[in-house]
Formats: C-alpha cells, sequence, structure tokens
C-alpha cells in the first residue's frame, strides 16, 4: 500500500474518533466519514507502519442506515465535530462501545455500560465559542481550524453554539471591516485581531473577549454599539503578542460592560471571568454532576475531598449534602473564585486550597485526613500516582472518578482496583454532542479486604 492508492474498502467499524476502520491486506486503514458496513473507493493520504489514513474518494456504494444527510456547511472540513454525518444516537452507541472498549483493553476491567445520557436536542448547546479570525481587513472572517493543521475553515454559523453568539460575530466582522482592522497573520505576526471569544449565559447573555496582538482597538465605542443590542453585557479586550497557540493573554481589559458574567448551574449562581473554566454544556453539565452526586451516595456527616476542583462547582454543588467538603486546585485564580462563589451562594462549609494535588492530598492525608468520600475530576493526563496512593492510604468508603478522557480514567481505574476499590458503575454523559469526546462518571467503593 502506497500514498495515493486508490481501493475499495468496507469497514467493519469505528476507531476513537468515529472514523471507519477498514482492512487491507491485514493493515487497519482509518477512514473519516465511513459507517461501518459502508463500502466505498478510499485514496490512501498516509502509510505508516502498522496503519495508514485514507480519504472518500467518492460516496459509499450502499449508504448505512445510520447515515443522515449533514446539516452544516462547514463540515467535515471544519475540525469542530466529526459525527455530522451520522444519526445522533448512533453517535451515543459509538461512544458507549468506546468506553468499554477502554475500560476492558487499558484497564482490564469489564464493567456494564449503560447507555449514555444524550440530550432530546443535541443543537445550540455549546456556551462558549473561540474562532480564529482570517482574511484580510476589507474581507475578515472567522471560522475553526481544519483537522490537523492551522488553514481557517470560514464559518457563518455554527449549529453547536448558544444564540446570540453567532449574531455577535458577525457584529465583529462588520467592525473589522469598517474600521479596516486587520486579522492575526500567524507566519509574519502581524495583524491585530486573533481570535473572538463569546460566552453566553442561560439568560442569552455574551462576554465578547477580543484576543489581540496590540494594546487597543479602534472605535471601540461604535463596536459596543453594535454589539449591545445583540445580547452583550461585557466587551473585554486581552493583549497577546506571543507567537503561540494560546488563545487568550494573561490580562483582561474590561472596555465596556460588567467585568464578568452571571450564569446558573444546579441551582447555584457563578461569576464567570474572560479565563474562568466552565463546563460549555450547561444542560449535561447538571446531569453529569447529577450523576457523580448521586454515585456519591453522602452522608449529612459526610466530609468530601473534591481533587482538582477548578472554581468548586462540583464541590458546592455536594456541600448542601455532606458536613464538610475541602477543594483542592493547583490554579490561584480558580481558588479565588471557588471562594468567592461560595460565599456568594451562602455556602459555609466548603473549604479550598491551593496547590498541586499531588503535593497538598498527600500531605493532608499524612497529616491526618480522612475523607468519607472523594472525588476527582483530573486534567486529561489522568490522576498523579502520589494522588493515587494517598486516596489508598486515606481509605474513603466511596470515590467518584469524572473525566472526559476514558483512556486515562481506565488506566486510573485498574490502579485503584488492585489498591483495594470495587468498581461499581459507569455513566457516560454526551457533553460534546456530534464529536468523538464523552464524559464519563465511575463509583468505586472500598473492598472489604484491607488496603
Amino acid at each position: 500500500m502506497q500514498k495515493n492508492d486508490i481501493l475499495t474498502l468496507t469497514a467493519d467499524a469505528l476507531g476513537a474518533d468515529l472514523e471507519g476502520v477498514c482492512r487491507h491486506e491485514g493493515m487497519a486503514v482509518f477512514v473519516p466519514g465511513l459507517l461501518p458496513g459502508e463500502t466505498a473507493r478510499v485514496r490512501i493520504v498516509k502509510v505508516e507502519k502498522r496503519y495508514a489514513f485514507g480519504r472518500l474518494e467518492a460516496p459509499p456504494e450502499t449508504p448505512s442506515p445510520d447515515r443522515r444527510a449533514v446539516d452544516c456547511p462547514a463540515y467535515p472540513r471544519c475540525g469542530g465535530c466529526t459525527g455530522r454525518h451520522m444519526r445522533y444516537e448512533a453517535t451515543l452507541e459509538a461512544k458507549r462501545q468506546q468506553v468499554a472498549d477502554c475500560f476492558r483493553r487499558i484497564g482490564q476491567l469489564t464493567v456494564d455500560v449503560p447507555p449514555v445520557a444524550g440530550m432530546a436536542d443535541p443543537s445550540a448547546y455549546r456556551n462558549k465559542t473561540s474562532l480564529p479570525v482570517g482574511g484580510t481587513a476589507d474581507a475578515p472572517f472567522v471560522g475553526f481550524f481544519a483537522p490537523r493543521s492551522h488553514a481557517i475553515i470560514p464559518i457563518d454559523r455554527c449549529p453547536n453554539a448558544m444564540p446570540p453568539a453567532d449574531d455577535l460575530c458577525r457584529a465583529v466582522l462588520a467592525w473589522m471591516k469598517r474600521c479596516s482592522v486587520a486579522s492575526y497573520n500567524e507566519e509574519t505576526h502581524t495583524g491585530l485581531m486573533r481570535h473572538i471569544v463569546i460566552r453566553v449565559n442561560r439568560k442569552r447573555q455574551a462576554m465578547v473577549t477580543l484576543a489581540v496582538n496590540g494594546t487597543s482597538i479602534p472605535d471601540a465605542k461604535g463596536l459596543w454599539a453594535a454589539l449591545s443590542p445583540l445580547g452583550a453585557v461585557s466587551l473585554i479586550l486581552t493583549e497577546n503578542r506571543e507567537r503561540t497557540n494560546v488563545i487568550l493573554g494573561r490580562n483582561f481589559r474590561t472596555l465596556f460592560g460588567q467585568d464578568t458574567l452571571e450564569d446558573m448551574l444546579c441551582g447555584l449562581t457563578f461569576d464567570l471571568s474572560p479565563a474562568a473554566f466552565f463546563q460549555v454544556n450547561p444542560q449535561q453539565t447538571e446531569v453529569l454532576y447529577q450523576t457523580a452526586l448521586d454515585f456519591a451516595q453522602l452522608r449529612p456527616t459526610d466530609r468530601l475531598c473534591d481533587v482538582y476542583c477548578g472554581a468548586g462547582t462540583i464541590s458546592l454543588m455536594m456541600a448542601r449534602h455532606c458536613q464538610q467538603v475541602l477543594g483542592i486546585e493547583i490554579v490561584p485564580q480558580a481558588i479565588e473564585n471557588a471562594k468567592k462563589n461560595a460565599r456568594r451562594n451562602g455556602i459555609a462549609n466548603a473549604d479550598f486550597r491551593c496547590g498541586a494535588a499531588e503535593d497538598v492530598l498527600p500531605r493532608l492525608v499524612d497529616e491526618g485526613l480522612r475523607p468519607d468520600v472523594i472525588v476527582i475530576d483530573p486534567p486529561r493526563k489522568g490522576v498523579d500516582e502520589a494522588v493515587i496512593a494517598a486516596i489508598a492510604k486515606a481509605g474513603p468508603r466511596r470515590v467518584v472518578y469524572v473525566s472526559c478522557n476514558v483512556a486515562t480514567q481506565a488506566r486510573d481505574a485498574a490502579r485503584l482496583c488492585a489498591l483495594g476499590y470495587t468498581l461499581d458503575k459507569v455513566q457516560p454523559v454526551d457533553m460534546f454532542c456530534w464529536t468523538s469526546g464523552v464524559e464519563c462518571v465511575v463509583s468505586f467503593s472500598k473492598a472489604n479486604t484491607p488496603i
């Protein structure tokens, strides 16, 4: 098999990114857009030692029953989605199978994986949209980066974005054209506008943050006059002059409106700064957190430790169901947000410590911390081994693990089971509709065997 070969291939499974997995002369060939059972002509675009990548040259000979008409003109060139050619129910089943496969293959654990908790209407669900700016001062555009590249695929609307994000983007582009504002060029490091970041709350109010390669923008007042009637309550500038892929700069300046955006989650109120982490799908986040709460089986006298607590969303939601909560997080701004959110919601039984989980939790356990329940919601790389050892030493009655990376979650599950815990339940939640991403909640109970 060589690059540019054209083969007739049949997919027999889906890969981790919802691509079709075919076989040719014993080698796996990954073909985006091809569904299991479909046969199509495929051009080989890359060949590795043990696998290859292909591209559809023509539609499948006989479409799968799971194929549907694509509802976005930018798909699949845009890298935002990988499953818009599939029925939504088929994406959910693919994610369920992905979770089961990871626990079996990586964790060597057999677990019953129930159907993924999906959305009744999987559209306009994202409360945050970050769009790179391209084009010229006379014809600017926004879009998403194509897969594995920094080529911007222009879009006029995103079916995943909550309103009024699309309208606000168009207003910024109209202002750029009127004021001859140049878009940023990565190669020459010139041009002003790098990214438009829009965060929307459930009241359809929006914070508009402009990431710029400079210190100011022309006619900010005129831009605000165009944005505020569309629902913007904040216009914020962040300077980013670095040659980097990072979107936001280190400092933020409010040009007009509020410094933060208020939003609601699980009956609690949160003030969100431009850089604050907040789950992008509020409706499904409530499903995710309610699942974690159900799995925790908290008692009124319980002490809870929330490791990797972020801005304290899980901590504060669970604080209403136990005696005391301790949150641990490495990001100082997130800890300050957590404390502020606790005060705002009148929650007095939550405390927060700033530091790396692998340093703070072992030290606290050595000093005698013995939580009844521990919740962990780590970054994609998973849980540090020192944290797992500290959990085992603390011996909580239950451990609840929330993750957006099932591969590292399955690995860590095996480690916890080896240290005396039993995996009880798994529940995937579809937070990122039409993509391959899936959040998963797992609960463990302390086994009768000594740790």
